[in-house]
């Protein structure tokens, strides 16, 4: 079943990629129809598995093998005394994210079949997103390291089809080869971290790695040292920045909204960023042991919450303000995968939330989009409430959520998160109660410009709800933003990964929980408050003013993140590669070069000797014989 679940998406691909014959005529006409069915599906295998689980007791401690589920396939690499199989793999952690994957996979498959329904390349888009969901669950259904990176790898590839699917425009195509390149960086942190898995524990096993770091397992060669297990921590963070766009590698989110308005939903609720949360949390032995590199994993994420929340309080564009709104939510995961157990815990629990709010905004967009002509500039909108009445409303389903507001699903997630960092260190949960007051303005700002104040589209722009297609997905996805907070009720979602991530252990917090939640209650509360007299008070030019305070600036450029990576990167790069072609041109090619010049020279030389007239020959054969019987009488001399 387990095989079934990323194969029936593979095979969905795979019929609709290549095209061509009686295929590429029936594919062009139901193919889009087989791409949904394929993933929901598999979301149905996955329920299935993920009722095997319910019911099963839960053991004592993390890495203990009742209640996994594992196919061997075959023997992926055998290399020495390594051996790396073809492992499928499924836990309480992976079948949560399978049901993800699948389950929002396939309202944004069905949404895609009316968003794209003019497009003439629809059959290749939904090969692409069944690929990319294929991928996806390799990666979470891998029984090993390997398999994981090669489902890794596989979505990046997606990624890459789908940002640049559009490649007419030159903006997507710079946009995918950002993506690509970005994480090729970060992947090459997932390599290392394999390689120093093999050297010290001859295994790419997870139950073997971890169970190794854990003590609960013999390791090869003794114990692993704290200094190999803090490498091994900080290349797989740095894996987990490329993929998750975490900073320093958050530069191609934002690019990434040039692809269709599915695949930003896909990637940034369901997918691909949350593809590095899970490799922390699944590697969480790891992190324990490495007490750096786990705060590195803190700081990295106190800092992208922080980076993202800024980034979305001054884009006008609703696409790459909700991406600004990804990076910093995925902050907050990371932050909670940080933190131990319970972190870990309550990071999946607002994985899961995200999934639903998140993709229930960026579609809602698509929506909005789709009844404005495809203008992403909100400074373009405003009063759609009435003319988009239940995109408005499953938006704003979102919106609750995503801010905290009591009762709604990231209430619950969030809040819980923030509370665990007050007990790791009063300052970092500050700076997360801070992000969630800054969460409040841009997303207050953002629902205000989008669907209240003045009317500011212009007179051939004719705003319309979109299709039920379109609609029903939005529909169900904001009812899983309200209700998705029930799956805290009576501690299930602890309860349900402590075979994974371990006993979760409270820490003494420095005020009561009800303080805390009331803290960040009224800290949210002041962002929204904010953002009402700075823009719902206020006429709203149809153009962004060009004189605004350095702030305003800054964030507009992303916090001149690409200006970093080019002075620090870039033109270091491009310096290096200047002076190779240097050295290469004036050393390497002189000697080569130099070598065939005094050939060719010596030969011209010979070549006055060697001139077919016999006198010249007779006299150097006399004068060789007159040298020779000189030399002759010299040395009898």
């Amino acid at each position: 079943m387990l095989a079934l679940i990323i194969g029936l998406p593979l095979l969905g691909a795979v019929v609709l990629l290549p095209g061509g014959g009686l295929v590429d005529r029936w594919a062009s006409r139901w193919g889009h129809w087989l791409g949904v069915a394929t993933v929901a599906t598999s979301f149905v295998l996955g329920l299935v598995v993920f009722l095997g689980f319910v019911g099963d007791p839960v053991g004592d401690y993390p890495f203990h093998e009742y209640g996994w589920t594992a196919q061997h396939l075959w023997t992926f690499l055998e290399v020495g005394d390594v051996k790396v199989g073809a492992d499928l793999y499924a836990d309480h952690l992976s079948i949560l994210f399978v049901l993800l994957i699948t389950g929002v996979g396939s309202l944004i498959h069905l949404y895609s079949v009316g968003y794209m329904e003019h497009d003439d390349r629809r059959r290749r888009f939904f090969g692409y997103l069944n690929l990319f969901v294929a991928a996806m669950l390799l990666l979470v259904l891998g029984g090993n390291y390997l398999m994981l990176f090669l489902g890794w790898e596989g979505v990046g590839l997606a990624s890459y089809l789908l940002i640049g699917f559009w490649q007419h425009k030159h903006s997507a195509a710079l946009a995918a080869r950002k993506a690509f390149v970005m994480n090729r960086v970060g992947d090459m942190g997932l390599l290392l971290a394999m390689f120093l898995m093999i050297v010290h524990f001859g295994n790419l096993n997870f139950s073997n790695v971890l169970g190794q770091v854990a003590g609960y397992s013999d390791a090869v060669g003794g114990p692993p040292s704290e200094t190999t297990v803090t490498l091994i921590g900080l290349a797989l963070l740095l894996a987990a920045c490329g993929k998750s766009a975490q900073v320093p590698l958050q530069a191609w989110l934002l690019d990434a909204m040039e692809g269709p308005t599915p695949v930003s939903a896909l990637i940034h609720a369901a997918t691909m960023v949350t593809a590095g949360v899970y490799l922390i949390v699944r590697s969480g032995a790891i992190f324990e042991a490495a007490p750096v590199a786990q705060t590195a994993v803190i700081v990295v994420a106190v800092v992208t919450l922080l980076w993202g929340a800024v980034l979305g309080c001054a884009k006008d564009d609703i696409k790459k303000a909700l991406a600004g709104s990804t990076m910093s939510q995925i902050g907050y995961m990371m932050l909670g995968a940080g933190l131990g157990p319970v972190g870990a815990a309550f990071a999946i629990f607002h994985l899961v939330t995200h999934g639903f709010f998140k993709a229930n905004m960026f579609l809602g967009a698509g929506s909005v989009m789709h009844g404005m002509d495809d203008d992403v500039d909100m400074r373009h909108y405003g009063a759609l409430r009435k003319m988009l009445p239940v995109t408005f409303l499953t938006f704003a389903m979102g919106y609750l959520a995503i801010i905290g507001f009591p009762g709604f699903s990231g209430f619950w997630s969030k809040d819980k998160i923030i509370e665990t960092a007050f007990g790791y260190s009063p300052l970092v949960g500050a700076l997360a109660m801070l992000g969630a007051g800054i969460t409040g303005f841009y997303m207050t700002r953002l629902m205000l410009l989008t669907f209240f104040t003045d009317k500011r589209w212009q007179d051939g722009v004719h705003p319309h709800e979109s299709p039920r297609v379109m609609t029903i997905p939005l529909m169900v996805l904001a009812a899983l933003s309200v209700l998705g907070g029930l799956m805290l009720a009576g501690g299930w979602i602890t309860d349900w990964l402590r075979p994974v991530v371990g006993e979760a252990h409270h820490e003494e917090l420095p005020m009561p929980a009800y303080v805390i939640t009331l803290l960040v209650f009224v800290t949210v509360a002041v962002g929204v408050a904010t953002a009402w007299f700075t823009v719902g008070e206020r006429f709203v030019p149809r153009k962004a003013p060009a004189d605004v305070a350095w702030p305003v600036k800054a964030a507009r450029a992303d916090l001149y993140g690409d200006a970093i990576n080019d002075v620090l990167v870039v033109q270091p790069t491009m310096r290096l590669a200047e002076g190779l072609m240097v050295f290469d041109k004036a050393v390497i090619d002189g000697v080569v070069m130099g070598q065939a010049a005094a050939t060719v020279g010596g030969s011209l030389q010979l070549r006055r000797i060697q001139n077919g007239f016999v006198r010249s020959y007779a006299l150097s054969v006399l004068g060789g014989g007159l040298l020779v019987v000189l030399a002759l009488l010299v040395v009898n001399i």
